[in-house]
């Protein structure tokens, strides 16, 4: 293991040394000349060179170091208008840009970047999605959603109608690293999943990667979705919002000190409550959720920023005194930005956040409480260096502190004796993109991660899932640590002008847990750590990639097969239910996992029509010993085919139509087999585990926007949608109960949701 570190550090050194000799530097950022936003991802190019060029990271920073002389910069961003300037470079020059909006150009829906990006990027199985560019996708009750688009993307799942849960080529949903302002979110969904997390009005950018990650990402085997809040117009004040049959939302912006500082607030709430207790039969009725976004920075001097951002959302549901219940999210980012020289850009992050789940019942005039949270303290540090322009090196480390309940239940002043279990969670790494030559690029790194258990509770021993032992750490004491090496390498070969390949492998490791009898993630469902019985989870992908380019890039074709080997995956004995097992641990069982498939992506990205393509076939299996005589079973998120087709069509500058198409096949289940009394209680017998299937899912959903004129600084529009157009009964569960003509004849009950549901949102902004 250390010849390879050695040798990875060494190449490192190779790649820097061929390119060592006496350059200027010139850096800066990008920005948005209305609003002064950092631009992501735009491109700095030196006419000069055929292959010299950058493009700006998520903080707005570019630098570039080449020999003296008089250049010609080209600096442009999708959507805005390109700037070409002439820079004389006999020194280290700091020099920023700023584009406008060029609301002329041609709408592109799938992502801000260079027409031919997809074939010079050594990135795979990456998306970039510009919440701009997605407004005009229908979604349910018309409420713009990030995570909705993305299910949209070959390789990305839904988990089901209604939900925004989502697997990524063959993971679980507790498989997907969820970031918000580098934050962890635990739980991305609202309303059971019909909502997002993310209000749209307050996000900035947001980028899917599905296994193939940098080497800074890591804790999650399958994705990383990296979503970016706004930092606020600090050049003047703007409000905007929207007002929808069951949400509104209010978002403020402006500057703290004009050019320099800035701020941002947005919320959102549903009100489907207020309207159910005008009926005396749900007066006491409570059905809602909320969530409010806030950010602002602070400028020191021209090299030193700080960054200030929250989330807050909770959703509640509740019956009178009967029942209630509560969950939600709070994040908070305290974020450090800082020029260390030209080339070396410093971010330093301190990061808070909580996920907390809440439960009460009246039973026999008793109530109890059930709680659930998972708590995070993380410092991160990551720096950025740019020895030349075929060179960016990114290396850091981050430190996070896990607090986690899995369950406590509290009645009549008891309260159960289940602690909270503490860990570490620490990672070093390293990571160079690097440009070979005119035609080959190269990503590649390095992650060095541990976790390790802390005192302060006792963990139980399983053997066979039988108890052989008892440890009690004292607080203070470490225990059991897993330390794992984690490897990342993706190659990009160019061709010709329109097509290249691509070839990647990652490792990625995973401990934190989430246990769950249901497919689309409930809020009942518990996260758990690494423990004596429970060890990380690793998994192994290769990818191989086909990208094509038409039409002087109108239309861009991506073909993608990737192949995973997953180790320590977790299921249940049969007949599990996590929410009563006094230690879950002890029905736990573990085995491997395989997942590979094909992702087809075909996109139009210009012109009045604009939309794109998906399709994924897949296989997703699961070996665990003690399920089905230790055979290979299909995992629960497997699916054979998943199907979308976007289109949005601007037939206007006033009037824009949207529509989506998808099909996919059924979930794996289990369905019963038979049916038997035990003790005169009516019992179903169970087949093999998720041997049988849902139905498959269809469903055609329609949106049309009207933007009217402009007077002055306000503008309006209003947003029309309609989903399931067609009126499909697409299954969101099954039951099975007695026939009641029949007592001794099982039928199966699909129970649909959202049948023609009509939406209409008046947005506006001044």
């Amino acid at each position: 293991m250390q010849k390879k570190i050695f040798a990875l550090l060494g190449l490192l050194g190779v790649c820097f040394g061929l390119t060592a000799q006496t350059k200027f530097t010139i850096s800066g950022t990008l920005k948005d000349k209305k609003s002064g936003e950092a631009l992501i991802g735009a491109t700095i190019r030196v006419l000069e060179f055929s292959n010299v060029g950058m493009t700006t990271n998520e903080y707005g920073f570019y630098s570039l170091s080449i020999p003296q002389g008089t250049y010609t910069f080209n600096v442009s961003y999708v959507g805005y208008t390109s700037v070409t300037e002439q820079v004389i470079l006999k020194a280290n020059v700091s020099k920023d840009w700023s584009l406008s909006d060029d609301n002329t150009l041609e709408e592109v829906v799938v992502r801000a970047v260079k027409d031919d990006e997809n074939l010079t990027k050594a990135t795979m199985g990456t998306e970039v999605l510009n919440v701009k560019e997605i407004a005009k996708i229908p979604v349910l009750f018309g409420e713009k959603d990030l995570v909705k688009a993305i299910q949209l993307m070959p390789g990305v799942k839904s988990n089901g109608e209604g939900s925004n849960g989502f697997s990524v080529r063959g993971g679980a949903t507790d498989q997907n690293l969820i970031l918000l302002d580098e934050a962890p979110v635990y739980n991305a969904s609202h309303l059971l999943g019909f909502f997002s997390t993310f209000n749209s009005d307050a996000i900035k950018d947001a980028t899917i990667i599905k296994g193939n990650s940098p080497a800074q990402f890591g804790g999650r085997l399958s994705s990383v979705l990296d979503v970016k809040m706004k930092e606020g117009n600090n050049k003047e004040y703007h409000a905007s919002g929207g007002i929808g049959l069951i949400s509104s939302r209010l978002t403020l912006e402006g500057p703290i000190q004009q050019e320099k500082s800035s701020f941002i607030i947005s919320g959102r709430r549903t009100y489907v409550d207020m309207f159910a207790k005008l009926s005396p039969d749900f007066k006491d009725t409570e059905l809602y959720f909320y969530d409010l976004n806030a950010k602002a920075n602070l400028q020191i001097n021209n090299k030193n920023k700080l960054f200030f951002s929250g989330y807050l959302g909770k959703d509640v549901l509740g019956f009178g005194k009967v029942f209630g219940s509560d969950w939600g999210n709070s994040t908070a980012t305290i974020r450090w930005n800082s020029i260390l020289s030209s080339k070396l850009f410093s971010n330093t992050s301190l990061i808070y956040s909580n996920y907390d789940f809440n439960i009460s019942f009246l039973t026999d005039g008793e109530k109890i409480n059930n709680n659930s949270n998972i708590k995070d303290i993380n410092l991160g540090q990551d720096f950025s260096y740019y020895p030349n322009p075929k060179n960016t090196l990114r290396f850091g480390f981050s430190l996070i502190h896990h607090i986690l309940t899995p369950n406590r239940f509290q009645s009549e002043g008891i309260i159960s004796e289940q602690k909270s279990r503490k860990s570490l969670e620490n990672a070093i790494y390293v990571n160079n993109s690097y440009q070979i030559n005119d035609k080959i690029n190269v990503d590649y790194g390095l992650r060095l991660s541990m976790y390790s258990i802390l005192g302060g509770d006792t963990y139980n021993v399983y053997e066979n899932n039988v108890l052989s032992k008892s440890i009690l750490l004292a607080e203070g004491e470490i225990g059991e640590s897993y330390l794992n090496l984690e490897p990342r390498i993706s190659a990009n070969y160019r061709i010709n002008q329109t097509s290249s390949i691509k070839l990647g492998y990652a490792r990625n490791t995973q401990s934190l847990h989430l246990l769950s009898n249901s497919t689309s993630g409930n809020p009942t469902d518990r996260w758990i750590g690494n423990s004596y019985n429970i060890k990380p989870e690793i998994a192994d992908q290769i990818s191989l990639g086909l990208s094509k380019n038409f039409v002087e890039n109108k239309y861009e074709l991506n073909v993608e097969g990737y192949y995973k080997l997953l180790q320590n995956q977790i299921d249940y004995k049969d007949g599990t239910d996590i929410n009563t097992a006094p230690d879950i641990e002890s029905q736990l069982l573990f085995g491997e996992g395989r997942a590979y498939g094909l992702e087809v992506l075909l996109k139009k990205k210009t012109g009045k029509l604009t939309g794109w393509i998906g399709y994924t076939l897949s296989k997703t299996e699961r070996q665990i010993n003690g399920i089905n005589n230790d055979q290979w079973y299909n995992a629960k998120q497997d699916r054979t085919h998943d199907l979308s087709v976007v289109a949005i069509y601007n037939l206007s500058p006033k009037w824009s139509f949207g529509a989506t198409f998808i099909y996919n096949t059924g979930n794996a289940v289990t369905f019963p087999t038979g049916k038997y009394d035990l003790n005169g209680i009516p019992t179903l017998q169970y087949g093999t585990r998720n041997d049988n299937r849902m139905p498959s899912t269809h469903r055609l959903d329609l949106s049309a926007t009207y933007e009217k004129q402009k007077k002055g600084r306000f503008q309006s529009s209003w947003s029309f949608g309609l989903y399931n157009a067609y009126g499909q009964s697409n299954p969101y569960s099954i039951d099975f109960k007695e026939n009641v003509d029949n007592p001794g004849k099982i039928e199966a009950v699909q129970l649909s949701l959202f049948r023609w549901l009509p939406s209409v949102t008046y947005n506006f902004k001044f």
